[in-house]
């Protein structure tokens, strides 16, 4: 007797009763590994992406945005710091600090954010040159491989940066200054593959350009007029005197004019060769800086209050606001993880009442098979196969829904932050939701099979 068989045969002898039992067990195992999937991957993004920083400096306003901003590049900028503030930390012999990376941002190209600031960023994540080389000159940038991928660049492109941080062309506006792309990062699963690097200066030299061509623009047109008058009065009354001097003055214009080659060369020189942000003025600005520190001592841990409290920038440390963050993110996690375990207890009453009812229709059923020899241990298996089986179902079921969920929200969360999230990735946690997935069908199965293994022959088949 094969009672796999005839326990299939008489679960889908009910279908709706079936249904029913297996749609709400397999919402509840769906709801749970899906809060697992979200959790883990969510989690392993945030650590990953910690980089060993102990410290992040910028301006005043949320911590938690400070460091989504400068650490996860999933916010605005709280501001700016001047850099006559940053430098003290920015020393190289300084006591405390082993490592400190300047950050600016503000800027991006196709919703991909640009970031100015130094090869030491790359050390913090452990990036590595896949294509091309590291920057070194202004404007050009080194892209991170999920850009390079998503958006088809190659080593050699150019494109124009926009203003802003948002992905809406029709709103971005374009600057003037082109980016070319001299190296693509090999890929290392954390945020540096969504980021767009260059020199800090290359940021200031964009908008300073800018600055300069709107302040000018409307003087060089009256000065253009005034020109044109001058000539038209020379041009009437100096004929001859311009005759005289057209030869001495045609070679003092070349002499004029090869001087002024010879500058803009150097100039032009000056602009794209970084200096090293020590040597700039004090009116520049950053957007933050990430430190790691020597040695855990009393003096390091006590420089974030110190910060805070002294000057007029704000410190934040990564690990303590990422707790935070957590925090909040689990009180809803939290109750959402027990609606889903209500669900589930309720599939597990709703197993229970299909199978005990149906005994009552299967009583001459079960006395027959105990007639043909059919022990009452095997009575028992059979509704304990009818339990599990549902509770089987509900869980491969559940798990189809949670991480067919997670792909279609895996797509919409690496659009919105740039974070590559797996659909098909299965846990640990999920095997022991197979387990509870059983035990909760044979507990449900338990008194329906005691009351079908007790069946009495003589009484069921004379209806008494």
């Amino acid at each position: 007797m094969n009672l796999l068989k005839l326990s299939w045969k008489n679960l889908i002898s009910k279908p709706l009763d079936m249904s029913l039992s297996i749609l709400l067990f397999s919402l509840g195992i769906g709801l749970i590994s899906l809060l697992f999937l979200l959790q883990k991957q969510l989690q392993d993004n945030f650590e990953k992406n910690l980089a060993g920083v102990d410290l992040v400096i910028g301006a005043k306003g949320s911590p938690l945005q400070l460091i989504l901003c400068s650490m996860y590049h999933i916010d605005s900028p709280t501001g700016n710091i001047s850099l006559k503030e940053a430098r003290p930390f920015l020393n190289p012999n300084h006591p405390l600090i082993e490592k400190a990376v300047p950050l600016s941002m503000g800027d991006s190209y196709k919703g991909y954010r640009i970031v100015g600031t130094e090869p030491g960023f790359l050390e913090l994540y452990q990036a590595s040159i896949g294509q091309g080389r590291v920057w070194s000159q202004n404007f050009e940038v080194t892209i991170g491989a999920g850009i390079a991928e998503a958006l088809n660049l190659k080593i050699g492109d150019h494109f124009k940066s926009s203003h802003g941080l948002m992905d809406d062309e029709e709103l971005s506006q374009d600057h003037d200054h082109e980016f070319e792309v001299v190296g693509i990062l090999a890929p290392s699963g954390t945020v540096v593959d969504q980021l767009i690097l260059t020199t800090t200066q290359s940021f200031w030299l964009v908008h300073e350009h800018e600055s300069e061509a709107e302040t000018t623009a409307e003087p060089a047109t009256e000065e253009h007029e005034h020109d044109e008058e001058h000539l038209d009065h020379e041009h009437e009354g100096e004929d001859s005197h311009e005759k005289d001097h057209d030869h001495e003055h045609g070679e003092e214009h070349s002499d004029h004019h090869h001087d002024g080659e010879q500058a803009h060369d150097h100039d032009h020189h000056a602009e794209l060769t970084p200096k090293s942000l020590l040597e700039e003025p004090d009116d520049k600005a950053i957007t933050s800086l990430l430190l790691r520190f020597k040695g855990h001592n009393y003096q390091a841990l006590n420089m974030q209050r110190g910060i805070n409290e002294n000057t007029d920038m704000q410190a934040a440390t990564p690990a303590i606001e990422i707790n935070r963050l957590f925090n909040l993110m689990g009180t809803g996690e939290q109750a959402l993880r027990i609606l889903a375990i209500v669900i589930i207890f309720v599939s597990g009453l709703s197993i229970f009442i299909s199978l005990y009812s149906s005994l009552k229709e299967r009583k001459y059923e079960l006395a027959l098979m105990r007639v043909m020899g059919a022990s009452r241990g095997h009575l028992f298996s059979l509704i304990i196969l009818e339990g599990v089986l549902l509770a089987l179902l509900g869980f491969a079921i559940g798990m189809v829904l949670s991480h067919g969920g997670m792909s279609l929200l895996a797509a919409k969360m690496e659009a919105a932050y740039r974070y590559s999230f797996q659909a098909w990735v299965f846990l640990q946690e999920e095997v022991w939701l197979l387990i509870g997935a059983v035990v909760i069908g044979f507990v449900a199965a338990i008194l329906p099979a005691i009351q079908a293994s007790s069946t009495d022959i003589a009484d069921t088949l004379t209806g008494e």
